[in-house]
């Protein structure tokens, strides 16, 4: 029993390994052959350019959080619906009528936020 599972498996876990090792080995050589003379332009903080000019825990404004849910939401629509459009000659009516459903409830939220303004950015 043992060896046929390793029979079967052996090419992966050989993949596996040599995975590792040359991870490893590169992690390692960087670390040993990279020239080591920071500089304050390297170390400066990178934000858009230019310093910081406030403190990390400003306050964001909520249409972030909302772009990002919509981009959330959206994303998964599209999950959902390739799996779907590649299904829908077996699952027949009743599956057209689910997912015309689940459309328009994101529809009707998508409509929700548009009107409240979260899609207008300043």
């Amino acid at each position: 029993m043992i060896a046929e599972f390793l029979k079967d498996y052996f090419p992966i876990i050989i993949f596996l390994i040599i995975a590792l090792g040359l991870s490893c080995v590169f992690i390692i050589l960087n670390f040993l052959l990279s020239p080591k003379n920071p500089d304050p332009e390297k170390l400066s903080a990178y934000e858009c350019g230019f310093e910081p000019f406030n403190d990390s825990r400003m306050e964001f404004d909520v249409r972030f959080y909302l772009v990002a849910i919509l981009f959330i939401i959206f994303d998964l629509e599209i999950a959902f619906l390739f799996p779907w459009a590649i299904s829908l000659g077996n699952i027949g009516l009743l599956g057209f009528v689910s997912m015309m459903i689940f459309l328009f409830i994101l529809t009707v939220g998508f409509v929700y936020e548009w009107k409240k303004g979260a899609l207008d950015w300043e």
